[in-house]
């Protein structure tokens, strides 16, 4: 068995997975915050696997916590625990832009989905909204825009008289009253960004895409994008199955 983990601004996510790269279990607990004692209470979900671990894979864009983590999971299974920018990623896709800058997630996702046929754009809804562009083997780069999560907090963070919400899917574009016209802003200002950016990135690349979503508003936003969306919450791990192939 393997233990494969994403670690990212807001949550770490551990997958507890076979050697034939069946998702056996899931473990998700906010990154913020993380100490030995967190961690001891976490992996008692899965004590009685860690004698059977024989590879231990995490892709991390934090990397304090990361080495939180690597110093907990090597005393206590005895066995390396690699990020995979510590492996030879450009063994299984090429990679287009400077490759320290790119989050270690967002490649994950793209070797998840590569191919020797098919584009791909891949939509996060993460801390930030990214945007990634695969096309075939060869990672062409990305956009970040804001988090949806984060520019609510800090609009009413920033705004007195605007409480924090939770964002809806709407029907109506004009607001009556500050909630619904904050939900406005934000629903139809996002799906608008997703559109247009598609659409730039198609007139930039000359090409056609297949679009593939995930993260925490996917499913908010799915039937707003004027495009065929296919929804993946497991991109990332499936990601790290292919990359741990590479640890012999």
């Amino acid at each position: 068995m393997y233990i494969l983990g994403d670690i990212g601004n807001s949550e770490t996510k551990i997958f507890l997975v076979s050697r034939k790269g069946k998702i056996l279990k899931r473990i998700y607990f906010p990154s913020k915050g993380m100490n030995k004692k967190n961690l001891d209470l976490k992996f008692n979900k899965i004590k009685k696997d860690l004698h059977n671990i024989q590879k231990i894979l995490f892709c991390s864009v934090v990397p304090n916590t990361f080495n939180l983590m690597k110093r907990y999971l090597t005393k206590k299974i005895h066995i390396k625990c690699y990020e995979i920018k510590n492996l030879k990623l450009k063994s299984l896709i090429d990679i287009k832009v400077n490759y320290n800058q790119v989050g270690s997630d967002r490649l994950a996702n793209a070797i998840s989905l590569m191919n020797n046929k098919d584009n791909f754009i891949i939509l996060d809804f993460g801390t930030a909204t990214t945007f990634d562009v695969l096309i075939k083997k060869t990672y062409k780069g990305g956009i970040i825009a804001p988090g949806i999560k984060i520019s609510l907090n800090t609009l009413s963070d920033r705004a007195s008289l605007i409480p924090r919400i939770d964002l809806k899917k709407i029907k109506k574009v004009i607001g009556n009253d500050t909630l619904s016209a904050v939900r406005s802003g934000f629903f139809w200002g996002y799906a608008g960004l997703i559109d247009n950016i598609i659409n730039l990135i198609k007139k930039e690349t000359r090409k056609s895409f297949k679009l593939v979503i995930t993260g925490g508003f996917s499913k908010l936003f799915k039937q707003s994008i004027k495009m065929k969306v296919l929804y993946d919450k497991d991109i990332t791990v499936k990601g790290l199955i292919k990359i741990s192939k590479l640890i012999k």
